[in-house]
C-alpha cells in the first residue's frame, strides 16, 4: 500500500459549514436549540462537500495527491496524533468535522466513524484550521497501526507490559477499553490485546495510548526496527522476536529492506520452528507534501540540536520555534508535540511542546455527543461509545445533576480515571 496522504480542500467549505456539522449523529438524534441557531451549508457547498468527498476517495484509490482549493489556493492542513475528544473528533486541540471524511485504515481499508475510538492514532488531512474557534473541516483520517498479539507479561511497578516481545509503556494519559476493568493489573497474560501507541526508538519501546481486547484476531501486528536481517534465510528480528518472510512475494519486499529500517508486518498466529511467520511486509517510507498548516504529535527519534532533530520519522527544523514548555526536555526519546509548516521535506517548526510533562498530570480531555444509558445510581452514562462517571465534584452548566437524562446534548470535560476505563467528568454543560 502506497501511504500518501490525500490533500483537497473546497475554499467554499468555510468555517460556519464545519460548525454546522458538529457533530452529524448528534445533530440528527436531537436538534438542541444551540445546533438550530447556527448557520445552515448552502446547497452550493454541500454540493463542493460533496465533490471533495469523491475526489479525495479517487485519490486515495489511485495513490495520488492534490492541494488545491475550487479557486486554485492552497488550502490544506495536516495533524497526526491520538485522538484525545469527541464532537466530532479532536486531535492536537483541534475539532475536525468527520461528517465527509475518507475514513481508512493504513492497508487502505476502508473504515467508518464508529472505528475512531479515544486514544487511536490517526493522521487527519484537511482544509484549512480556524485557529480562533479550532475547527476544520477532515477530508481523510488514516486510523494509525497498532500492535495486535498474545501479551507477555506485566510489570505494574514500571507501569509497563510487553506484547509480541515489544515493551509497551502506559501513562496517564493511556486509555483502557472500558470492557478492561483493573487497568494494567487486570490484562491477562496469553490474551490477545491491540496496543495504539507512538513508537520510542530511542528506548525501544511504544507509548501505549490506548489498549483493547482483540480476542479472535485472525492475524497478528508488529511493527518495529529490523534486526539480525538474514536475505539468504529471509528471516530479521524485531526486537526479542524472530520473523520469518519467506513466503512475502518477493515483489512486496523493498530492495532497500535493512536493518534498523521501520517496518511493520501482519503474521499467522501460530509461530513456527520459533518465529513468526511474514503474511505482509510494509515499509515505513514516506513523502512529505508541503503544508502550510501542520501538527505532529510523536516522539523524538533522531535528535541533532535543539534546532534540529526528526519526530516520527519527519525531519524538523525549530531555529526559529518557541518552546513553551523551555528546552530542559528536549532529547532523543521525549514526547513532543510540534507546529509549523512542511516546506521541502522538512517541518519547519514555529512551536514545540513538551507532552511528557503534560503526562505527568491527569489531561482535561472534552467530549461532545448526545447521552444514553444513563445509571443515577452507579452515577455514569455514554456518550460517543465512552463511560462517563459523574459521582465526583462537577460543575453544572445550565441545568443540574437533576437534569441529566437519555438523549440529552451535552459537552463534558473531564480526565481519565486511575484504571484508564471511564471518563471522570469535572464539568457537564447542556447544550
Amino acid at each position: 500500500m502506497c501511504e500518501m496522504h490525500i490533500y483537497t480542500a473546497p475554499h467554499a467549505v468555510t468555517r460556519e459549514v464545519a460548525a454546522a456539522r458538529t457533530d452529524q449523529e448528534s445533530a440528527m438524534a436531537r436538534p438542541t436549540r444551540a445546533l438550530r441557531n447556527l448557520p445552515q451549508p448552502t446547497r452550493r457547498q454541500l454540493l463542493l462537500g460533496a465533490a471533495s468527498f469523491s475526489a479525495a476517495s479517487l485519490l486515495a484509490a489511485c495513490g495520488g495527491s492534490g492541494a488545491d482549493s475550487d479557486d486554485g489556493t492552497a488550502a490544506a492542513s495536516f495533524t497526526s496524533g491520538p485522538i484525545s475528544g469527541f464532537g466530532s473528533v479532536v486531535v492536537g486541540g483541534v475539532r475536525f468535522d468527520d461528517t465527509l471524511a475518507v475514513i481508512v485504515d493504513e492497508d487502505g481499508n476502508r473504515a467508518t466513524r464508529a472505528d475512531l475510538k479515544l486514544g487511536c492514532v490517526v493522521d487527519i488531512d484537511a482544509g484549512r484550521i480556524d485557529r480562533a474557534e479550532a475547527r476544520a473541516v477532515a477530508l481523510r483520517i488514516m486510523l494509525g497501526g497498532a500492535l495486535v498479539g498474545p501479551l507477555g507479561s506485566v510489570d505494574t511497578t514500571a507501569s509497563t507490559l510487553t506484547l509480541l516481545g515489544q515493551t509497551v509503556l502506559v501513562t496517564t494519559s493511556t486509555v483502557f477499553d472500558d470492557t478492561l476493568t483493573g487497568g494494567l493489573g487486570g490484562l491477562t497474560p496469553g490474551s490477545v490485546y491491540q496496543v495504539w501507541g507512538l513508537f520510542d526508538a530511542a528506548n525501544a519501546r511504544f507509548l501505549a495510548t490506548r489498549i483493547a481486547p482483540a480476542a479472535g484476531a485472525t492475524e497478528y501486528r508488529l511493527r518495529g526496527l529490523v534486526t539480525e536481517l538474514d536475505t539468504t534465510a529471509r528471516t530479521f528480528k524485531i526486537g526479542s522476536e524472530l520473523v520469518d518472510y519467506a513466503g512475502v512475494p518477493n515483489a512486496d519486499v523493498a530492495r532497500t529492506l535493512a536493518n534498523g529500517q521501520f517496518v511493520r508486518v501482519t503474521l499467522q498466529t501460530t509461530q513456527v520452528n520459533g518465529a513468526w511467520v511474514a503474511i505482509r511486509l510494509r515499509h515505513s517510507v514516506r513523502t512529505w507534501e508541503p503544508r502550510p498548516e501542520v501538527h505532529v504529535e510523536g516522539v523524538i527519534t533522531v535528535f541533532h540540536t535543539l534546532q534540529s532533530f526528526e519526530i516520527n520519522g519527519l525531519q524538523v527544523n525549530a531555529t526559529d520555534a518557541t518552546f513553551p514548555d523551555g528546552t530542559a526536555g528536549i532529547v532523543q526519546g521525549a514526547r513532543v508535540e510540534v507546529e509549523g509548516a512542511i516546506v521541502n521535506g522538512v517541518l519547519v517548526a514555529t512551536k514545540v511542546e513538551l507532552e511528557d510533562r503534560r503526562d505527568r498530570g491527569r489531561r482535561v480531555l472534552e467530549f461532545r455527543g448526545t447521552m444514553s444509558n444513563l445509571d443515577t445510581t452507579a452515577k455514569t452514562f455514554a456518550l460517543r461509545g465512552l463511560t462517563i462517571w459523574y459521582g465526583g465534584a462537577v460543575t453544572y452548566a445550565n441545568g443540574t445533576e437533576a437534569t441529566l437524562a437519555n438523549d440529552k446534548f451535552v459537552e463534558v470535560k473531564g480526565v481519565i480515571s486511575t484504571d484508564h476505563t471511564r471518563i471522570e467528568a469535572r464539568r457537564i454543560e447542556f447544550r
